[in-house]
């Protein structure tokens, strides 16, 4: 019996293919081996799966659907301005935990980790470049620092931007892309949306010329102030722009909404949005609409009026309320 098991074992050893790698090549074909993350991305739109570096190439714009993917802050200054004409400014500015606001960590932890990680201070970049050879000052929110949030950096750096278009008489190009106010800085932070519309108030006041970009997402508090009031306000394509989110206002308000609610193409239709322009169109496009605002400082600056006095002033010939000859003072 015991002669029988032996032969039948013999048998099956004999009928294997040989290995002349001694088993090592059968165990080197089922390794595993580790994949560096982030090479995939997944499209929100239509879901399809897209190799990064593919991606990358199309300046984060899915081949697919013509998505626009959320830009970093620097990448976006690259992608817009000319080569070699950026100078960050105010950069030095970062943000102070007034509060003491702690929820799982303390605020002040929070803001050094993201600084460490992203090497920024704060969510704004701002600085002066040219576009197309078109001098200007530019202002982007960048996504990667806490969600782009507003505080009080950010409403700072709006303010200054707004000063110094004004002191070197340029154009102002914003770049949007926020999840809203910060909260960790509470009424400190809701402030910046009344600071931040009274600079560009100002800005427009002496004939400035201010132009939005909305990217995907913009929503919360920045949409609510500065984000709204420039003179022209474009967006990228399939942006979210909104103030809550479509969840709370559906469940506050106990309806169901229409079909694309809050992206950049139903707020066209409804008038709120001047221009949907796609991304490798922009720099070409803002470059246009410069060109267009650069006659308002001949017109406008330097004179003391409001938009509204120094237009009268236009269409009557001389200063508003000045009588003229042949006219009615009235």
């Amino acid at each position: 019996m015991a002669e029988n098991v032996k032969k039948d074992t013999k048998a099956k050893e004999e009928t294997k293919s040989p290995d002349p790698s001694g088993g090592r090549l059968s165990r080197l074909r089922f390794r595993k081996r580790d994949v560096p993350g982030g090479l995939w991305l997944k499209c929100e739109n239509c879901e399809s799966i897209i190799f990064r570096k593919d991606l990358e190439a199309k300046g984060f714009v899915c081949p697919k659907c013509g998505f626009h993917f959320t830009l970093p802050g620097d990448r976006r200054i690259q992608m817009t301005m000319d080569e070699g004409t950026w100078e960050e400014m105010f950069a030095d500015l970062s943000s102070l935990d007034r509060l003491s606001f702690t929820d799982t960590v303390p605020y002040s932890d929070k803001v050094a980790r993201t600084v460490k990680r992203t090497g920024k201070k704060d969510a704004l970049i701002c600085g002066k470049g040219e576009i197309h050879g078109r001098p200007c000052v530019m202002a982007v929110l960048d996504f990667t620092f806490m969600g782009g949030s507003m505080g009080e950096v950010m409403g700072e750096k709006i303010a200054l931007a707004a000063d110094l278009a004004i002191q070197d008489k340029l154009p102002l190009v914003i770049f949007t892309s926020s999840g809203g106010a910060r909260m960790h800085e509470g009424m400190l932070s809701l402030m910046q949306m009344a600071k931040t519309c009274a600079a560009l108030a100002t800005l427009n006041d002496v004939g400035g010329f201010s132009v939005c970009v909305m990217a995907n997402p913009t929503t919360g508090g920045v949409t609510a102030s500065f984000a709204s009031v420039c003179d022209l306000t474009l967006a990228e394509p399939g942006a979210l722009i909104g103030f809550a989110g479509p969840r709370v206002i559906s469940s506050t308000l106990k309806i169901e909404l229409p079909p694309g609610f809050q992206r950049a193409e139903f707020l066209l239709g409804k008038g709120q949005l001047d221009a949907i322009v796609t991304r490798d169109e922009l720099p070409a496009t803002l470059a246009r609409l410069i060109d267009y605002g650069t006659a308002s400082w001949e017109n406008y600056a330097g004179r003391g009026l409001s938009s509204q006095a120094a237009g009268m002033k236009r269409l009557a010939g001389g200063e508003p309320g000045e009588k003229k000859e042949g006219t009615s003072a009235g």
